[in-house]
């Protein structure tokens, strides 16, 4: 696909993840989730129909997002983990021990700190700096 055309998705034939493709340590990040196998279309957001997804470019900005058959939208970990759980027996258990309580908000803060540290990661280039607000803690659960 030429860089300069946008993705079409066909409606419900799989789930979509999607990531900044601007963002060298996002692509890496991708690069070895599909080696793990997903069953889910992985597409950078520069290059897809947000709308057609139901994702604003400021939320596909902001953390990876994961849209379900049933057009369900999970974001930041909890798009990895369910992402994950499509994958092999054993992804499929990180990807459930992801969303346990506890586990979840610990890994709702240690993807945060990733998500806005990206650009000094390995990997990361300037284009990965996202400017925000500062937000709210996410919810303890």
């Amino acid at each position: 696909m030429d860089a300069r055309q946008v993705a079409r998705h066909e409606v419900g034939a799989k789930p979509v993840l999607v990531y900044d493709g601007d963002c060298g340590f996002c692509t890496t990040c991708v690069h070895l989730l599909e080696r793990i196998g997903p069953d889910a279309e992985i597409v950078a957001w520069q290059l897809t129909d947000l709308t057609e997804l139901g994702i604003t470019e400021e939320q596909a900005a902001d953390a990876v997002q994961l849209v379900q058959i049933d057009g369900t939208l999970h974001s930041g970990h909890e798009a990895v983990a369910v992402v994950l759980g499509t994958a092999g027996p054993v992804w499929r258990i990180v990807g459930r021990a992801l969303l346990l309580p506890g586990i979840s908000w610990t890994a709702a803060r240690a993807y945060q700190l990733i998500a806005d540290n990206r650009y000094r990661l390995p990997g990361g280039t300037p284009a990965c700096a996202v400017t925000r607000e500062p937000r709210a803690p996410a919810p303890r659960r």
